[in-house]
C-alpha cells in the first residue's frame, strides 16, 4: 500500500495559500498570491521531480482542482511539471462537480472523503500525494489519514492567509528529512508519531 503524502509551500508563519500566482486563490481577501515563486530555484524543481517521480496519483480538493485544471491542459509537456500533471490520475474531493470532469484522467471521490480516499490508499501500490487543498488536508488529517508531510518551508512571514495547521489541530510529528535550497527554503519531510 503507498503511502498518502501532503506536499505544500508555507511561509514562515503557517500560510499555504495562492504560493504559486496573483490570482490562483483570492479567497478571505487574499491578495500576497505568487509569494513563493521567487524562492523557486533548481534544488527545488529536482525535489519537485524526484516526489512526482513516486507518486502514482494526486488527491486534490475542488479549488486546487479548479485552479490546476483552468492552467495545466494547456501547457506543453515543454512546460515543467505538466506532462506528469496532465496524465498523472487525479482524485477529486468535491460536493459540487459532475462527472465526467474535463481533465484528462480525473476522477471524483463519491460519498464519504475519508472513506474515499483510505479505499484509494488501500488499492494503490504507489504513493498518493496531495497538493495544495488545504480544506481536503484538514479533514484527512483529522481522520488519521496522513502518512507524510513534505513541508517547504519559505522564509517570509505573510501575517494573514489560510493556513496548514489551523487553531484547534493538534499533531505530533517526526522529522525525517531535511534539505536546504539556494534560496533559504528549508524543505522538510515529517511522519505522524505514534502513540
Amino acid at each position: 500500500m503507498g503511502k498518502l503524502v501532503i506536499n505544500t509551500q508555507m511561509s514562515l508563519d503557517g500560510v499555504m495559500q495562492g504560493p504559486g500566482g496573483p490570482d490562483e486563490d483570492t479567497s478571505g481577501g487574499f491578495r500576497q498570491g505568487g509569494w513563493a515563486m521567487p524562492y523557486f530555484d533548481e534544488s527545488m524543481v529536482e525535489a519537485s521531480s524526484l516526489g512526482m517521480a513516486s507518486a502514482g496519483g494526486l488527491v486534490l480538493g475542488r479549488r486546487t482542482y479548479d485552479i490546476f485544471a483552468s492552467y495545466w491542459p494547456r501547457q506543453g509537456d515543454d512546460v515543467p511539471f505538466a506532462s506528469f500533471l496532465n496524465k498523472v490520475p487525479k482524485h477529486v474531493a468535491s460536493r459540487t462537480l459532475k462527472e465526467p470532469l474535463e481533465w484528462a484522467n480525473s476522477h471524483l471521490i463519491h460519498g464519504d472523503v475519508a472513506d474515499g480516499v483510505r479505499k484509494l490508499k488501500e488499492g494503490s501500490a504507489e504513493d498518493l500525494v496531495i497538493l495544495g487543498s488545504g480544506d481536503l488536508a484538514q479533514t484527512l488529517m483529522e481522520h488519521e489519514l496522513i502518512d507524510q508531510y513534505d513541508l517547504w518551508i519559505v522564509p517570509l512571514v505573510l501575517g494573514e492567509g489560510k493556513r496548514l495547521f489551523r487553531e484547534g489541530s493538534s499533531l505530533r510529528l517526526k522529522l525525517v528529512d531535511e534539505k536546504r535550497s539556494g534560496t533559504g527554503v528549508v524543505m522538510t519531510t515529517y511522519v505522524p508519531e505514534k502513540g
